[in-house]
């Protein structure tokens, strides 16, 4: 019998798999809150709109702290920046959970989106010095986001409702203070790219500009926008949308949620090895028309199987990030990964953020139907002009 000999261990898989783990573990800190909500506003005597202040602000603090945290990754090296960002995740969690007035929590709140936001253009940044295969590596990285999407709701809203929304936040903060411990043993300090260099004096609002009004860094940003404002939108209505459209129970609309985020832990590796293999807008392509054929199959395909196809679907097509975001980092040099990728995703970032409202306003005035329908035909515009970039060689 034939041995077959497993693909030998690096240090590169090594950085790979804590940076993923320290993910998921700032994405877990996070989604620690909506599970219990209800028990926050009862516990404060206040309500939705207060406790959706509060995570408004936490993530557009997340939003906002990609770009410094690129900037400081060059100053003092990725390694201990994603350290910050465990610890600081931890710490806010706790605060958090023991915030003794509403003040505090909202304050907690914001300031816990803040930490957690330095992580991942950090890591992603980590990933480039680390790896040639970068899309593949960002596809595995970004697992750890759907992974705390299926784990979170599901462990704080049992704890919550058993022993009260505190420990249940408390338990995010807590996961992320042994990765943290880990992350500090296994991974080794890599020279920072810029050790000398006052931020500050990396900070000129020309360059900023100058940076962001590049034709190919305006176009690849477009599809990273897209893609963060349909998901930003789906994430926040699909069960509700489950429910009011199709008439399914909220259990099993919960379930189908639950399923989006898990073929999207599936299928990222996939994509962002497509990525690599063929022309990075390869990628992109089958991102944009998977999504938009699962956003218009809601509407157009009949029954429970019409449903799961398009859950599929969307679950595939929506985790594009992970083939436009190597498209950033093959336009950047070395020298400008650390400010600029931390700098666009800050930007699309805090604009996609629009996404949930939009949803809601077109399905208050429109319906479901125009809802889906008209995202789905924005994804497959935005493959036309992919398309048209390709065929006639635009360079863009």
């Amino acid at each position: 019998m034939r041995n077959i000999r497993l693909p030998e261990w690096t240090y590169a898989h090594t950085v790979l798999t804590f940076s993923t783990l320290a993910f998921f573990g700032t994405m877990l800190g996070r989604l620690s809150i909506s599970p219990v909500i209800p028990l926050i506003t009862d516990g404060f005597a206040i309500t939705n709109t207060t406790v959706g202040l509060a995570l408004t602000g936490m993530w557009m603090a997340y939003a906002i702290s990609h770009f410094p945290s690129g900037i400081a990754g060059d100053r003092y090296g990725e390694r201990l920046i994603i350290i910050v960002a465990l610890v600081g995740t931890a710490l806010m969690g706790m605060v958090v959970a023991m915030a003794p007035s509403v003040g505090v929590f909202i304050a907690g709140v914001v300031l816990l989106g803040a930490f957690a936001g330095l992580h991942y253009s950090t890591a992603t940044n980590l990933l480039a010095r680390t790896h040639d295969n970068l899309g593949f590596a960002i596809g595995i990285h970004t697992i750890g986001a759907p992974a705390g999407g299926l784990i979170a709701p599901v462990a704080a809203a049992w704890v919550g409702y058993r022993y009260g929304w505190r420990p249940a936040v408390a338990l995010g903060a807590l996961v992320a203070v042994p990765i943290a411990m880990v992350f500090a043993l296994r991974i080794t300090p890599m020279k920072p790219r810029f050790p000398n260099t006052p931020i500050m004096e990396r900070i000129h609002p020309s360059d900023v500009i100058g940076f962001l009004m590049r034709p190919r860094i305006l176009f690849t940003a477009l599809f990273a926008f897209s893609g963060a404002f349909v998901w930003q939108g789906v994430a926040s209505f699909l069960p509700t949308f489950l429910i009011d459209y199709h008439g399914l129970s909220v259990t099993f609309a919960g379930a189908l949620f639950s399923l989006y985020f898990l073929i999207q832990a599936l299928s990222k590796p996939l994509l962002g090895r497509i990525s690599d293999i063929f022309p990075r807008d390869a990628g992109v392509g089958v991102s944009l028309i998977t999504g938009a054929t699962g956003m218009a199959g809601f509407i157009l395909f009949d029954g429970l199987a019409g449903v799961l196809i398009s859950v599929i679907l969307i679950g595939t097509g929506l985790g594009m990030a992970v083939t436009v975001e190597p498209r950033f980092m093959d336009i950047m040099s070395d020298e400008e990964q650390g400010m600029g990728f931390g700098l666009i995703r800050m930007v699309f970032l805090m604009l996609s953020a629009l996404g949930s409202v939009s949803m809601g306003f077109l399905a208050d005035s429109f319906g479901w139907a125009v809802a889906f329908l008209g995202m789905s035909g924005g994804l497959l515009m935005l493959f036309f002009i992919l398309a048209v970039n390709t065929i006639f060689r635009w360079g863009l």
